[in-house]
């Protein structure tokens, strides 16, 4: 008789794609969707955090997990905010952007909820992590600077986030203090600052920077000047880190190659001669990356576990 033993195999149900709640907490709204281990995203949504008023940015997650929850099966919850984390995934420190926002146990708090692991984690770095894990960098040493109404900092070497001892590391926008002016550099070198320079003409960022390419030199000043700012930290930045690549993220960095190149060109001049390895590069993943990089712990996790299987 024939061996039955080719009939006995076993036909293994593909594996469901894991689903994810991703929020993004900015100073003025919370975006959210649902994301899978594709990143394919589904169930997107954006609601004011109304300056936080009696706890709302917490009373929201809670309440859209709880509602996302009911129809869909997550297996986790990832959020990426603005201000500084704790270790216990509370905020440890806020700008005035939000107000009573420091010590709000964001973990704690929608882990008990949800039942579900939760991940909080700062909104550069998770930018960050956004453009590290879709832009094949995992093995690259690299600095994002986002520019906006502040400017943040995140670095990601071996692997991970390094944020410092108390996990305030990278707050860049805080450098570079001038006594004369009583600034320091997001001060004079944010988005918002420009926008600021430019109101009295009554032009937007946008335009100023379309005027500038064009050729109009009263925009080519005005763009230049900002530029020399910002480039001023960016070379801070190469000095003390020395990563393969510098990420500029914000809306600004729309203006794509133009703007890589105004830094480019105002760097020889604030660093020594052939010191600088550091390639600028323009974030690519827009207001996506904070979402993405929200969940990017639990991508990894997932994907460690594949390894190991592979190894068995």
């Amino acid at each position: 008789m024939k061996s039955l033993s080719w009939m006995l195999v076993k036909l293994e149900e593909p594996e469901m794609s894991k689903k994810f709640l991703a929020f993004d907490v900015g100073g003025t709204t919370i975006k959210y969707a649902v994301i899978d281990e594709q990143l394919n995203f589904t169930d997107p949504g954006k609601v004011n955090t109304e300056q936080n008023r009696n706890g709302h940015i917490l009373k929201t997650l809670l309440q859209i997990s709880q509602t996302i929850q009911e129809r869909i099966e997550l297996a986790g919850i990832g959020v990426s905010t603005a201000g500084i984390v704790g270790r216990d995934g509370s905020i440890q420190y806020a700008g005035p952007t939000i107000p009573d926002y420091i010590g709000t146990p964001i973990k704690t708090s929608l882990a008990a909820q949800a039942n579900l692991p939760v991940s909080v984690v700062n909104d550069v770095d998770a930018a960050l992590l956004g453009e590290v894990f879709t832009g094949q960098l995992v093995n690259q040493d690299v600095y994002c600077m986002a520019l906006g109404t502040g400017i943040g900092g995140a670095h990601y070497r071996n692997g991970k986030i390094i944020s410092g001892a108390h996990g305030q590391g990278n707050s860049v926008g805080y450098t570079l203090f001038d006594p004369q002016t009583n600034t320091n550099y997001e001060q004079r070198a944010s988005t918002l600052v420009l926008e600021r320079q430019l109101a009295d003409k009554g032009v937007t960022v946008i335009d100023a920077f379309e005027k500038a390419k064009q050729g109009q030199a009263t925009y080519e000043s005005i763009i230049e000047r900002w530029a020399n700012e910002v480039a001023r930290g960016i070379a801070e930045v190469v000095v003390l880190f020395d990563p393969d690549y510098i990420i500029i993220g914000g809306a600004v960095s729309a203006q794509g190659q133009y703007l890589i190149d105004l830094f480019n060109k105002q760097l020889p001049a604030l660093l020594p001669p052939d010191f600088n390895r550091t390639t600028l590069k323009i974030a690519q993943q827009g207001n996506q990356a904070q979402l993405i990089g929200a969940i990017v712990p639990f991508l990894k996790k997932n994907k460690e576990k594949v390894n190991e299987k592979s190894i068995d």
